[in-house]
């Protein structure tokens, strides 16, 4: 059977929303706050917005291509997963909202379609894709504050 899904995660982070756009929007630089990323390098001449792509590799071996399908500086880009998921359709956005001068909301969403998995199987894959989500965004949070804190 095929499963459809969605995750969203959120975090308020402390510092900057130019800064932390800048940490966002380096698409290849996920090792420095996603979980378990061991490298990600370019597929494309581009570096941001729509038609950049990257390759992600993982501490397991794992590799996953993502290409960026919509961008808007400053704001968000969402980008869609073409190999290395178990999933027919993975299309994911990460924001970036002003709360204050000095604090910013993140909000990481995706939509994702399965391959063929049990209905059990496809759960424990989002349940994991929700601590993935959940556990990155702290990193990303504890890197940005902690990086915050020193220009102050």
């Amino acid at each position: 059977m095929f499963h459809t899904g969605t995750i969203k995660k959120t975090i308020t982070i402390n510092a900057p929303k130019e800064k932390v756009w800048i940490k966002l929007s380096n698409i290849v630089g996920l090792s420095s706050w996603t979980l378990d990323v061991k490298k990600t390098t370019y597929l494309s001449k581009k570096r941001r917005g729509v038609g950049a792509i990257r390759r992600i590799t993982f501490e397991s071996g794992s590799i996953i291509e993502e290409h960026v399908i919509d961008w808007k500086n400053g704001e968000y880009f969402t980008y869609i997963a073409t190999e290395g998921l178990p999933l027919r359709a993975y299309v994911a956005t990460i924001s970036i909202k002003p709360k204050n001068k000095k604090s910013v909301q993140i909000t990481w969403q995706s939509y994702l379609n399965s391959n063929k998995m049990s209905t059990k199987q496809f759960k424990k894959f989002l349940s994991d894709m929700r601590a993935f989500y959940q556990a990155s965004l702290e990193n990303l949070k504890m890197s940005l504050e902690r990086y915050n804190v020193f220009l102050n």
